[in-house]
């Protein structure tokens, strides 16, 4: 096993359901110990120019109660900035997204260790959700995260990412996180049957046959 893919491991991830103002939305949390200052993760996570370099460009007035875009994906308003410790947005994507929230949440281990989370809530079309799972949206944390991590350790993202994206290592690193998404999906209490199910639908989307 690469380390790459080894960084599966490292991260704790639960679903789960919470009522807001559109109706019951479902969550996907992941959780991550980094050997970095909770100043540095803060800024990792908040500075444009180093988001563009883990994750994708962003744009906007990126500030409480601004609006950001990122290139190619969702966008919306900022809404809570509390420094060094939390960040919560909007995520909208497309025409009609309907609620979409993701808040990361910091907590400091010491001088050099954080504790980072990223829960991200949403009211899922209850067939998309039948289909996939939690596996739909967390698949793609993970990769986010992984693009945190080698920021973070100085090992930064690979030189092409389209030729990463097929790489065997790549679509390994896929096909597990798939498979821990179904995991923590059966640990939430869906019957094995469904969780099988959506942990295929899920690995063919994001790791289509040859």
């Amino acid at each position: 096993m690469s380390e790459i893919v080894d960084q599966i491991n490292h991260v704790h991830r639960e679903v789960g359901t919470r009522e807001v103002p559109d109706g019951e939305a479902r969550t996907v949390l992941l959780r991550r110990t980094y050997d970095a200052a909770i100043e540095d993760v803060w800024d990792a996570c908040t500075d444009p120019e180093r988001i563009s370099r883990w994750f994708l460009p962003v744009s906007g007035d990126l500030k409480l109660g601004g609006h950001y875009q990122l290139t190619g994906n969702a966008g919306g308003e900022i809404l809570r900035c509390e420094p060094p410790r939390l960040l919560a947005v909007s995520w909208l994507f497309g025409e009609n997204p309907g609620f979409s929230e993701v808040e990361v949440r910091l907590t400091a281990e010491g001088e050099e260790r954080t504790v980072f989370e990223l829960e991200h809530i949403a009211v899922v079309p209850p067939g998309m959700w039948d289909q996939f799972g939690p596996g739909a949206v967390g698949v793609g944390w993970d990769g986010a995260l992984l693009g945190l991590t080698l920021h973070l350790t100085g090992e930064g993202a690979p030189a092409d990412p389209e030729a990463w994206q097929a790489s065997d290592e790549a679509r390994e690193f896929m096909t597990r996180s798939s498979e821990r998404w179904g995991a923590a999906y059966e640990a939430s209490g869906a019957p094995a049957e469904v969780v099988a199910a959506t942990v295929r639908a899920t690995t063919e989307f994001y790791v289509p046959a040859r």
